[in-house]
C-alpha cells in the first residue's frame, strides 16, 4: 500500500493522517483507497474504540480535492469516479466513532470529509470553505447537504455561494465544528476526548451512533420510535448486564464489546 494514509495506534485510538503534506493533504484516488483498506483493517480491531482523522504536517487537514484529476475528465468520467464508496460517505455508516482533528486548511473536499466525521475538533489556526464556486463547480462530497444541516440554510449559501473562508472561531459559532483549541494543545485535547469515548462499552458505542445519525435521516416520531427499539435490544448485551452489575457493586465496568 502507498503511504498516502498513514495508520498509528494509541492505547484504543487509531488515528488516520493523510499523507500528502506536498499537496496539502489533497484527495485523489489513492487517498480514497488506501483510507478504505485502513477502515477495513480498524473495524475489525477489537482493540480500536474510536478513530481519529488528521491531515500530515502543519498546513492542512485536507485542502480539497487533488483538481488535476478533474482536467480533462467529461460527465461521465465523473460520475464513474465518483461511485459509491466514496471517502465522504464511509465514516457517518463507520460502526466506530470518527473524530476529525482539523490542524490547518480544511477545504472544499476537506470540509465535507470533515463534515462526514461525527466530531470536529479545530486547531485555532484552521480555515474553513467550500471554494467550488470558484471553479465553476458545486459541492460534490456532500457538502450542500450536510452543511446546511449543521450551520443552517443561511449560514451554508453564504459560504457555498461566495466561496470565502471562515477562521476556526466563526466554524464554532455557526455549529461547523465543535471544539476550537490552541494549536499546540491539538492533538492532546483530540486524543483525550477520543480516549474518554474509547474508553465506554464498544456495543453502546455503535448502537449510539447509529442511533444518532439515524436522526438525519427520519422524521421525529419515527426516530423516537427507533431509538425505543434499540434502547430495548440493548438490554439483550453483555455488556448492558456488566454496566449494570458494576454501577450497582460500585466498581469499574469490565466491558465485553458484546
Amino acid at each position: 500500500m502507498a503511504d498516502t494514509v498513514l495508520l498509528e495506534r494509541e492505547d484504543r485510538v487509531a488515528l488516520l493522517t493523510i499523507n500528502r503534506p506536498d499537496k496539502l493533504n489533497a484527495l485523489n484516488q489513492q487517498v480514497q483507497d488506501d483510507t478504505f483498506a485502513l477502515l477495513a483493517e480498524v473495524e475489525n480491531d477489537d482493540r480500536v474504540g474510536v478513530v481519529v482523522v488528521t491531515g500530515a504536517g502543519e498546513k492542512a487537514f485536507v485542502a480539497g480535492a487533488d483538481i488535476k484529476e478533474f482536467e480533462g475528465r467529461s460527465p461521465m468520467d465523473e460520475r464513474q469516479a465518483m461511485r459509491f464508496p466514496r471517502i465522504w460517505d464511509v465514516f457517518p455508516s463507520f460502526p466506530k466513532p470518527v473524530i476529525a482533528m482539523i490542524n490547518g486548511f480544511c477545504l472544499g473536499g476537506g470540509c465535507e470529509l470533515a463534515m462526514s466525521c461525527d466530531i470536529r475538533i479545530a486547531s485555532a489556526k484552521a480555515r474553513f470553505g467550500q471554494p467550488e464556486i470558484n471553479l465553476g463547480l458545486i459541492p460534490g462530497g456532500g457538502g450542500t447537504q450536510r452543511l446546511p444541516r449543521l450551520v443552517g440554510l443561511g449560514q451554508a449559501m453564504k459560504i457555498i455561494l461566495t466561496g470565502e473562508m471562515i477562521d476556526a472561531e466563526e466554524a464554532k459559532r455557526i455549529g461547523l465544528v465543535d471544539d476550537v483549541v490552541p494549536h499546540d494543545q491539538l492533538r492532546a485535547h483530540t486524543l483525550e476526548l477520543a480516549g474518554k469515548i474509547a474508553a465506554k462499552s464498544p456495543v453502546s458505542l455503535r448502537i449510539a451512533k447509529e442511533t444518532l445519525r439515524a436522526a438525519e435521516r427520519m422524521p421525529l416520531q419515527e426516530g423516537i420510535l427507533y431509538e425505543r427499539d434499540l434502547f430495548c435490544m440493548s438490554f439483550s448485551t453483555e455488556d448492558k448486564m456488566e454496566g449494570v452489575a458494576a454501577f450497582l457493586g460500585k466498581r469499574p465496568p469490565e466491558w465485553k464489546g458484546r
